[in-house]
């Protein structure tokens, strides 16, 4: 490594959200090296969900967590967890979910993500025509499960805010129901399906693909880690593992659930929490899963993938520290087999990811209070994936000085 070198625009992260910041940064010209203590998009990034949910657009405090958190914390490998050793630290951040679903910030939120999705899919569908990977999108629609009236009747008031978005959808029962995934249990009494709902054959392989575009237009990678940031009148220098140290003129905090421990050595203190995801990948044959599946009520999906079947979701909030608990993905494929019945649970990778989610479901996107040169990107939650073309645009357009296409005070990383 080049002690020497100064770097004109420096991304700490190797994930999507870094990925797609270094294609957009790189095709306005400008230098730029992504630092990753793994690979490019090697970790979170490459074991989501694969959806492109740019109609879901409800806070997660408004999507009925507060109500079933009683439920699902009296179930240890229900749709949400907490480690009781983690409850004192996660506290305050509870507190903040609890207080972000309240009735007086729920249009705020709402209007933001409305923003930002529209945002997302129209940039999304501009880069993948740039950089030649239209072919990797799926346009099957998704399709939410209820397993009785109740269940459907409580998910209304979401879909009405949705509507009035002018976001498509249809309920759908009996032989319709049957018709958009044939095979399922009959405990499903009602579904809704999202037509422009979209996925995308491979979430780690649209990340290597975006990659790849961005060296073509002079994006680098260096493998290393950086343990802290520190800035100056030259601008950011970045102190690695190994000792060395490096200066940039621009720097990107795109590091995912360890983002904030960096932005804390900027006086920037957000309260971003670790919702730890895990699923399984089956074999492609292990079913013939028509679309994506939303099985709301246990808080999981099932993709189908280039690369098989992905079984997966569920919240655990215990911190970026703690073994996984493959409990956890085992008791979703067996979920998974009861909703489905035939599925072949044979052959199946276990994962653990980190999602970085934030109390109000809004990413931060925006400036450093310590120094403008550094921009924070990161808390996307479970829409790391969907968002990460247009934090990407937000993100040159900050660099560049040029005026953002949607608001970013709700973005802010001074809101709170």
């Amino acid at each position: 490594m080049n002690n020497d070198a100064a770097i004109e625009i420096a991304i700490v992260g190797g994930g999507i959200i870094g990925i797609c910041a270094a294609a957009y940064l790189a095709e306005a010209g400008r230098g730029v090296t992504v630092f990753d203590r793994t690979g490019i998009c090697e970790e979170t990034s490459s074991g989501n969900a694969a959806a492109f949910a740019f109609s879901d657009v409800l806070p997660l405090a408004q999507k009925g967590m507060i109500k079933n958190l009683p439920k699902w914390l009296a179930d240890p490998l229900g749709p949400l967890s907490i480690p009781p050793s983690y409850l004192p630290k996660l506290l305050p951040w509870l507190i903040r979910f609890w207080r972000a679903g309240r009735s007086d910030r729920y249009e705020a939120s709402l209007a933001a993500q409305v923003a930002m999705m529209g945002l997302a899919e129209s940039e999304w569908a501009g880069l993948m025509q740039r950089s030649g990977t239209r072919a990797m999108l799926r346009e099957d629609g998704s399709l939410e499960l209820y397993e009785s009236a109740a269940e459907f009747r409580a998910s209304l008031p979401g879909w009405a805010a949705r509507q009035r978005f002018d976001i498509g959808f249809r309920h759908v029962e009996g032989n319709e129901l049957a018709a958009l995934q044939p095979g399922l249990s009959p405990r499903f009494v009602k579904g809704t399906f999202v037509p422009a709902w979209k996925t995308v054959a491979d979430p780690k392989l649209l990340g290597k693909a975006i990659w790849a575009y961005a060296q073509q237009k002079g994006a680098r990678f260096e493998k290393a880690r950086i343990e802290r940031v520190e800035t100056g009148p030259a601008g950011v220098t970045l102190h690695f593992a190994d000792g060395a140290t490096r200066q940039a003129r621009h720097l990107v905090i795109a590091a995912g659930a360890w983002s904030h421990l960096l932005a804390k050595d900027l006086g920037d203190r957000i309260p971003l929490e670790t919702e730890r995801g895990y699923n399984t990948t089956l074999p492609k044959d292990a079913f013939d899963v028509k679309r994506q599946l939303i099985f709301s009520g246990h808080g999981f999906v099932v993709t189908p993938l280039e690369t098989g079947l992905r079984v997966g979701g569920a919240v655990e909030l215990g911190g970026i520290d703690r073994p996984p608990n493959y409990a956890r993905s085992k008791a979703l494929l067996q979920k998974a087999q009861k909703f489905l019945p035939g599925l072949d649970p044979a052959g199946g990778r276990e994962w653990m990811g980190f999602r970085p989610s934030l109390p109000d479901s809004l990413p931060v996107i925006g400036r450093a209070r310590a120094n403008p040169s550094v921009i924070h990107a990161f808390g996307h939650g479970h829409l790391g994936l969907t968002q990460s073309a247009a934090t990407g645009r937000l993100i040159r357009d900050l660099v560049l000085e040029q005026a953002p296409p949607i608001d970013l005070m709700p973005f802010s990383p001074q809101r709170f």
